[in-house]
Formats: C-alpha cells, sequence, structure tokens
C-alpha cells in the first residue's frame, strides 16, 4: 500500500488518521519557513561545492525554493498536514516542481540537523528582533529619568516610606534591570549561533560535507562540535526563555510600580489614554491595562521556561519526538516578550509624573529620619546613640501628627542638646536628596551623569 510519505518506504500500512494529525507540526512549525528555506539554499550550495550536484540542479533547487518562498510570502502556498511539518511540506512541493532533483537535496542531513538549525537561525533572527525593542525601551527610561532627575518622591522598602529620592533615580533603577537583560539575550544569541547542519540524524555523514562551508554561508560563528549533542539539545531554547522570563519579571515590577502609582490613593503619574481602557459600568474608570497585562503575562512566561526545562530533562541522547514540543513554548516566549518590550518602549516616553503630588508623599513618613542621624554622627555622636535619638524624635512627631522639619529648634534640642540650628538644611527633602552627590546615589546631578553614561552605553548599540 503506497504511503505517500517521503519516509514510508519499510512501512506496510498508512499512518492512523488520528495519528497523522496528532504527530503533524505544521500547524505551527510553518512560521520557520524562511529559515528552512535559506538553510537548504546553504545546503545545497556545499552539495555542489563537494561534487554531489551539478550546477543544473543547483540551480534548479535555488529556482524551486525562491519560487516557493515567493508563493508563501503570497499566502498561495498549500500546507498538508500530511507532510506534518515545514519541511516535507516544502521538499514534497520542491519535488513537485523541479521533479526528480529535488529528491537529492536531502542527501547528507536527516530532519534532526535541519530542525535544529531551522530554529537556532530563528531565535538568532528573533533575538536581533527583540533587541531593538530592549533598546526603545531603555532609551525611553533614559530619556524620562533625564527629563525628572530634580523631581523629589518618596523612596520605599517594604512600601512604607523610607528616604527621598528623585523619579530619575528611581527609574534609572528600571533601566539598570533591562541594561542586564539586554545583555542575556546577547550572550544566549552567542552561544545558540553554532551550526548543526551536517551533525546528520545523530552520527554526521559518509558524505564529503563541508561544515564551515554552510556555517559561513548561514552567518553562524562556527559548526556545532559533536553531532549527537547538536541535534539533540535545546538548551539555547531553555536559556532563552530564562533570560526572558526574567525580563517578565522587571517588566513586571515596573508594572506593579505603574498601577500604583497611577491609582487615586498615589497619584504620582499619569499614562496617556491610548495605554488605558475604561469600565463598562463605572464612567470614571481610566485602566491601566497595558502594564496589568505585562504583568499578567510575566507567568506564562515563567511557564514556557518551566515547560522546556520538564521537557528536556529525561531525554536520553539522541533525538526524541519530544522535541516537538520545543517550538510552541519558544515561538509563544519570542512574541510575549517582543510585544510587552514594544509596549513598554512606547508607553514610557509618553508617562507624566505629578511632581506635586509626589513631593507631598516624600513629606510623609519621616523620610528624612535617616538624614538626622547622619547630622548628628557628623557632630561625633555614635550612630546606635544617634538612631535611638532620631526613634524618640519620630515616635514624637507621629504622636503630634508632625515631620521632623515642622518641629521647632527648642523640640529638636529637647531629644538632643547636639542639634543646632543648621539641623534644618538636613531635613529638606532637597536637602535630602542632594547631599547623595555620589556614583550611583539620587541627588539630581549625579542622575544627570547617570543617564548620559547610560545614552552612550546604550547607542553602542545602535550605531
Amino acid at each position: 500500500m503506497s504511503q505517500n510519505k517521503l519516509w514510508g518506504g519499510r512501512f506496510q500500512e498508512p499512518t492512523d488518521e488520528f495519528v497523522e494529525r496528532f504527530t503533524a507540526s505544521i500547524t505551527f512549525d510553518q512560521r520557520l519557513y524562511r529559515q528552512d528555506i535559506r538553510g537548504s539554499l546553504a545546503h545545497a550550495a556545499m552539495l555542489e561545492k563537494a561534487g554531489i550536484l551539478n550546477v543544473d540542479e543547483l540551480t534548479d533547487i535555488q529556482r524551486g525554493l525562491q519560487e516557493i518562498e515567493s508563493e508563501i510570502e503570497a499566502g498561495k502556498f498549500d500546507w498538508s498536514v500530511g507532510l506534518e511539518d515545514v519541511h516535507m511540506n516544502i521538499e514534497a512541493a520542491l519535488t513537485e516542481r523541479i521533479g526528480i532533483t529535488g529528491k537529492k537535496l536531502h542527501t547528507g542531513r536527516s530532519r534532526n540537523d535541519q530542525v535544529a538549525t531551522d530554529i537556532r537561525l530563528w531565535l538568532r533572527d528573533e533575538i536581533d528582533r527583540i533587541e531593538q525593542q530592549c533598546i526603545r525601551a531603555q532609551a525611553g527610561i533614559i530619556q524620562l529619568a533625564a527629563q525628572e532627575a530634580e523631581t523629589i518622591m518618596p523612596g520605599f522598602t517594604h512600601l512604607q516610606t523610607a528616604q527621598p529620592v528623585t523619579f530619575g533615580h528611581h527609574l534609572l533603577a528600571w533601566y539598570e534591570m533591562l541594561k542586564r537583560d539586554h545583555s542575556r539575550l546577547i550572550d544566549c544569541r552567542k552561544r545558540l549561533n553554532e551550526s548543526p547542519l551536517g551533525a546528520a540524524a545523530l552520527a554526521g555523514t559518509t558524505y564529503p560535507i563541508q561544515r564551515q562551508l554552510t556555517s559561513d554561508m548561514l552567518g553562524f560563528d562556527r559548526p556545532t562540535a559533536n553531532s549527537l549533542d547538536s541535534v539533540s539539545d535545546r538548551d539555547f531554547a531553555i536559556e532563552f526563555c530564562s533570560a526572558a522570563a526574567l525580563c517578565l519579571t522587571h517588566l513586571s515590577r515596573m508594572s506593579e510600580e505603574l498601577v500604583i502609582w497611577t491609582s487615586a490613593q498615589f497619584n504620582f503619574v499619569k499614562l496617556p489614554d491610548r495605554f488605558c481602557t475604561g469600565s463598562s459600568i463605572m464612567p470614571q474608570k481610566k485602566n491601566p491595562d497595558v502594564p496589568e497585562l505585562i504583568r499578567g503575562k510575566t507567568g506564562r512566561m515563567n511557564g514556557h521556561l518551566i515547560a522546556l526545562l520538564t521537557l528536556m530533562k529525561s531525554q536520553p541522547l539522541a533525538y526524541n519526538k519530544d522535541n516537538q514540543e520545543d517550538k510552541e513554548p519558544l515561538f509563544d516566549a519570542v512574541d510575549t516578550l517582543h510585544d510587552c518590550l514594544r509596549a513598554f518602549a512606547d508607553m514610557v516616553p509618553a508617562i507624566q509624573a505629578n511632581k506635586d503630588e509626589m513631593r507631598n508623599a516624600a513629606l510623609k513618613g519621616f523620610a528624612t529620619a535617616t538624614d538626622l542621624a547622619d547630622y548628628l554622627v557628623v557632630k561625633g555622636m555614635p550612630f546606635r546613640d544617634a538612631h535611638e535619638v532620631v526613634g524618640k524624635a519620630v515616635a514624637f512627631g507621629v504622636d503630634q501628627q508632625r515631620d521632623l522639619s515642622e518641629m521647632s529648634l527648642e523640640e529638636l534640642q529637647g531629644f538632643s542638646e547636639t542639634i543646632g540650628a543648621d539641623v534644618f538644611e538636613v531635613l529638606t527633602l532637597e536637602g535630602s536628596v542632594a547631599a547623595r552627590d555620589h556614583l550611583g546615589g539620587t541627588a539630581p546631578n549625579q542622575v544627570r551623569a547617570a543617564a548620559e553614561r547610560a545614552l552612550t552605553h546604550l547607542q553602542s548599540f545602535s550605531a
């Protein structure tokens, strides 16, 4: 009985209809068509150099693959579930188009090294695309930070007022997170940029192939070193999902702050209407849906990472059908990270700071208490004693419902005679942030300098 399968020679009965659908991947892996055709063109060129194809055969294959790519781009290509995956669909279409020469294309390779090559090519392309969104997001943060270098807001620990900081300084903390995320993406790209093509099913091939040639043609740094490892591991996909999960975690933390800050209770910032939605029942609502959705997608990203880790954890060498399950989590992880970074990059430059609300909030919660303790230490008091003195002053302020800066000199001196009239210079919010004038500090001039350094660093990637 005819199998109508490119691998069906040893089978005596056709594949069960359900099994055919169950094992097919064409519904999702067709998005690899560009990389599959690119890899096939390089493989065919190598086969011609090795004397396995002649020039006319190479020309026919190149023409056929280019025509197929044009059909796919135009939405005119007929994908078949019966042909299982993107590789077999394209190979069958090529053979139908150019005849027996199409059957020669697969010489010296397997679907195992073919798919491993396609995924690496695809992920490399996608990392490049994601990197541009990451750069845009960082640039937007830097721009807003420089703009808000002098805007005072409360800094928090445990979501309780801790010390005054500048909004620009807070934003640059976001930048540092994304800077590390960016570097992880670059590192991931470096490690995946090795060519598995030529590893064949698992043991290489007896044909006189030239792996360095196809590696160079496809823009890889080098061929992979071990054929078994080449076709069977997906650690590069896991590494990407790990980097993506960390990036989404950072974006989620930033989004959480935006959700809090846009609430009526904080009112620190305003988001443009185009990044928000309303309520179907409450006319007054302006919901921060974009940051909320980014926050929500973090769980989805974490799930993809766990799925891939679990997929690989018990696989013996070499390739196993389990690895067909690598694509959907990876594809969605790429789409999700790209879109979240794009949304953040679009949104951040449009954030408006409510400076008065931020400053008034910083006046609450005794934000300059540490400054008073430092003042006493400079005057010669041991820090632990200074800590106790200020604690008593704060307790008095809580009872009287007055900030330290609102107390008289006589009242402050009641806690320590060391306190002089110059104390009010350190109890102001402006004095507090300006005093932190060191590398990494929150002083406005330090924020501006940090923003300049960050922009210079970023421009080295976009040059």
